[in-house]
């Protein structure tokens, strides 16, 4: 692409195409017809000798050029905007509103400091929380479901080349169980004394094998897993009520309130993991927990 012979005026067709992944919402962005939009696209197609994108069910996704294009033109783009625009947003008099997708564990950690902060520096904005079931988020943030999401990678899950992410924390896992469960005096659990125990756990997305128990078995382990929840204060009051132990999400710093909250369920363990012990074979340690 030559600078001198550019039309600049289709970066911001590209740039809406790259956010809206559809002809009709760009060209509503943009305040254009949808025949102008796709005569933009097919001069940019020319400009970069690539289709750029490509028809998807009702919209269209970037080809491997858009995407690596897009990360230095957003940026650049991004800094001729904050030079043009005089009018800043002003988080005081914003009425927007804010869609977070998000489990409901996350939630119980986010939404009371964010609701907090905005009290105070964006009092007529709103929050909404919209589930997250992990392997989906991507195609939400996609379909403007949700303006950001805040989730994990794992094995099944990896990040899209076409998002941004930072990591904001690192939960531990623990095991949890009721006060006065059979396993809960003891300073260590054995290994086949975990296994053996009746286990409930989560999948957001209804799953009867959860993650957890994907790497157990990838490990040659089974446990009794007897049930799953789909939200993880389900589990939670599920450990409360029974003798069922969960291997669930714990954040340090942020858990307190929900210790406090769930009186008759404890932090009993905190799991570490070897590759291998002693005698040579693979092994799971369930150590005390100081909180709780």
């Amino acid at each position: 692409m030559n600078y001198r012979s550019a039309d600049l005026n289709l970066l911001k067709v590209f740039e809406a195409l790259m956010t809206e992944g559809n002809v009709t919402r760009a060209a509503s962005k943009l305040s254009l017809t949808q025949p102008a939009v796709s005569n933009a696209l097919r001069r940019l197609r020319e400009t970069f000798d690539d289709a750029l994108f490509v028809r998807s069910g009702a919209g269209v996704n970037p080809t491997r050029r858009a995407i690596d294009l897009w990360e230095p033109l957003s940026q650049s783009l991004h800094a001729i905007r904050g030079t043009l625009d005089v009018e800043r947003f002003d988080a005081l008099r914003s009425t927007a509103s804010l869609s977070i997708a998000m489990s409901d564990y996350v939630s119980g950690i986010v939404v009371p400091r964010l609701a907090s902060r905005l009290s105070k520096s964006g009092p007529s904005m709103q929050i909404h929380a919209i589930p997250n079931t992990l392997v989906d988020f991507d195609k939400v943030l996609a379909d403007n479901k949700a303006d950001f999401a805040i989730s994990v990678y794992n094995e099944e899950v990896q990040r899209p080349a076409f998002l941004k992410s930072r990591a904001l924390w690192s939960p531990d896992f623990v095991c949890v169980m009721r006060t006065g469960h059979p396993l809960a005096r003891a300073d260590r659990i054995p290994l086949k004394k975990f296994l053996a125990a009746r286990h409930v756990d989560v999948s957001l997305v209804g799953k009867t094998t959860p993650t957890y128990d994907l790497f157990l078995h990838s490990r040659g382990l089974q446990r009794n897993l007897v049930a799953t929840v789909n939200h993880y204060g389900a589990a939670y009051e599920v450990v409360r009520r029974s003798d069922l132990m969960a291997v669930l999400p714990w954040s340090e710093k942020f858990e307190p309130a929900r210790w406090r909250a769930f009186a008759g369920c404890r932090c009993r363990w905190r799991l570490r993991h070897a590759s291998s012990n002693s005698s040579g074979t693979s092994g799971t340690r369930l150590r005390r927990c100081t909180s709780g």
